[in-house]
């Protein structure tokens, strides 16, 4: 089967949004009022535009929603299944491999990544922009050398958070 078939349990996907999504508006406002300030949708390369970029730092953030990019906490975890089954996994690998792939031109481009996921941002909006902030601060004046892909380590039992910062696989 190569074409969709509509179904009920489907319905309520169709007119999802791309862009200024609930998590990525959160945490732009968030960064904002933190004293942050960000680019939105800036195209660094052909198939590379982040959600929003923070110059400085030349980092570049993509908000991954817990469905769509298969968080490993809320993403699926059965078979699918119906009559859209095979179109179900196909969407879910091109959407893998776009990740892999945009995240591999904005590193080739100079710029510092790091993806952050939908359920972190819903969970402590304010924590990830502090994370994001004092990331940006920190690639900023590192040594040319160092990774570029870098994962939020967010950790809930602090009371204020914070985060560390490192490298994180490619894979994602």
């Amino acid at each position: 089967m190569s074409q969709w078939e509509s179904t009920r349990a489907g319905r309520h996907l169709a007119g999802r949004k791309a862009k200024n999504t609930a998590p990525e508006v959160a945490l732009r406002r968030a960064i904002h009022a933190a004293g942050g300030r960000f680019r939105l949708h800036r195209r660094i390369q052909t198939g590379c535009t982040p959600d929003f970029v923070l110059p400085r730092g030349r980092l570049a953030v993509f908000v991954d929603g817990c469905f769509w990019h298969g968080c490993p906490a809320h993403g699926r975890t059965t078979p699918w299944t119906g009559p859209n089954a095979a179109l179900w996994e196909q969407k879910m690998q091109r959407n893998a491999e776009r990740d892999m792939r945009s995240t591999r031109l904005a590193i080739e481009a100079g710029w510092h990544v790091t993806r952050v996921w939908e359920c972190a941002i819903r969970e402590n909006p304010a924590g990830v922009a502090e994370a994001l902030l004092y990331l940006r601060t920190r690639v900023a004046f590192e040594e040319p050398d160092t990774p570029r892909l870098h994962q939020l380590n967010l950790d809930p039992r602090e009371p204020r958070a914070t985060a560390t910062a490192g490298p994180a696989s490619a894979d994602r």
